[in-house]
């Protein structure tokens, strides 16, 4: 094992824990902030090592196995013990269980609002050529990566819409290009194909919007829109395997294994042109914590969101679920979810997923 690979892994280990903590500390400080009392907020599953301190009526242990944490609130699953989850309110309950998804989403609202500060926001007024193919209209008129295009004969290029009706309207007509190459404006003159080759367009470039820079007051709202997509494709996700626009490799759970193998690539990859070195890697915690969050509020008994769906009966209709049914269910959920996490990490090792 080489020095290389160990600190890979280690920054992978570290980085994966923390977002665990994270997610356990949206559950802890929620329960502080409504009384229920924890007796333990644990770093790594037990068997337990030492008790670091307590405070506050909870001790803070670390435990042998690193990759997880927990929380443990006092009357967890039984409503008869005063100052415990089971005996609080549906509300705060409801509460205390949803802050450690939200948490994990709002660090993710963090995560993307600092790459968009550190690479800009797209411009989607202004064209930028990002590619130009070999033996292309556009190569034979000396276009290159990085150019804007501010004119195509006299029509303002004001975004990529504008840009295509444009080409669109003047297929198999000499038409010329205003273009702006670092200080300098030029014009060039080019006629776009008829029938380009597949994967081409008709001048053969590949198009884009270069980045205006952004405060870091304007990188959060954009943040939030960022996970709010990522969201969506997650929830669809499903939808696109069964329409065959994801292939079932490429749509499946991966566990750790699976994650360090991308997280590996992540790190090995040379950066796109002109944006910093290592963004890839803030990019990739993001996604880590945004499926992290959704994942735990997937209804599904001993998940959040399973824990979740059992307070909802008592806030609709005020009629608990008994308790006894409950943890029942939660606990034959966890036997589920541990077979599942069982089979997904195997599956890591005997048929590694894709890595995109």
């Amino acid at each position: 094992m080489n020095s290389d690979f160990l600190v890979t892994l280690l920054q992978f280990i570290g980085a994966l824990v923390a977002l665990i903590i994270i997610h356990e500390l949206g559950h802890f400080f929620a329960s502080k902030l409504f009384k229920v009392e924890v007796e333990e907020f644990g770093i790594g599953f037990p068997p337990r090592i030492a008790t670091l301190f307590e405070a506050g009526g909870t001790k803070f242990t670390l435990n042998a196995i690193p990759l997880g944490g927990f929380v443990r609130p006092k009357g967890e699953n039984d409503p008869t013990v005063p100052g415990g989850l089971a005996a609080a309110s549906p509300w705060v309950r409801l509460v205390v269980l949803s802050a450690g998804p939200i948490a994990n989403l709002l660090v993710g609202v963090l995560l993307y609002a600092f790459v968009i500060q550190r690479v800009g926001m797209p411009d989607q007024t202004k064209v930028r050529i990002i590619d130009v193919p070999e033996n292309s209209p556009a190569a034979e008129a000396n276009l290159m990566s990085g150019d804007l295009i501010l004119k195509v004969n006299d029509t303002i290029i004001d975004g990529t819409d504008a840009m295509q009706r444009a080409i669109d309207a003047n297929l198999g007509k000499p038409v010329t290009l205003l273009i702006q190459r670092g200080e300098e404006t030029m014009e060039v003159s080019l006629t776009p194909r008829l029938d380009p080759p597949e994967g081409q367009g008709p001048i053969g470039i590949v198009m884009g919007n270069p980045t205006r820079p952004v405060s870091v007051i304007q990188s959060l709202p954009a943040g939030v829109v960022a996970v709010y997509y990522h969201v969506v494709a997650l929830i669809e996700l499903p939808v696109q395997m069964i329409q065959g626009n994801v292939s079932p490799e490429q749509g499946r759970l991966v566990g750790i294994k699976g994650m360090f193998d991308i997280y590996q690539e992540v790190t090995q990859d040379e950066p796109t042109p002109g944006t910093p070195a290592g963004i890839d890697v803030p990019l990739f915690f993001a996604q880590i914590t945004i499926s992290l969050g959704l994942l735990n509020l997937f209804p599904f008994p001993a998940l959040d969101g399973g824990r979740i769906l059992f307070t909802l009966p008592e806030i609709i209709i005020r009629r608990r679920v008994p308790p006894e049914y409950e943890n029942w269910i939660n606990l034959i959920g966890f036997g589920i979810l541990l077979m599942l996490l069982i089979y997904v990490n195997l599956q890591d090792f005997i048929s590694p997923a894709p890595i995109p």
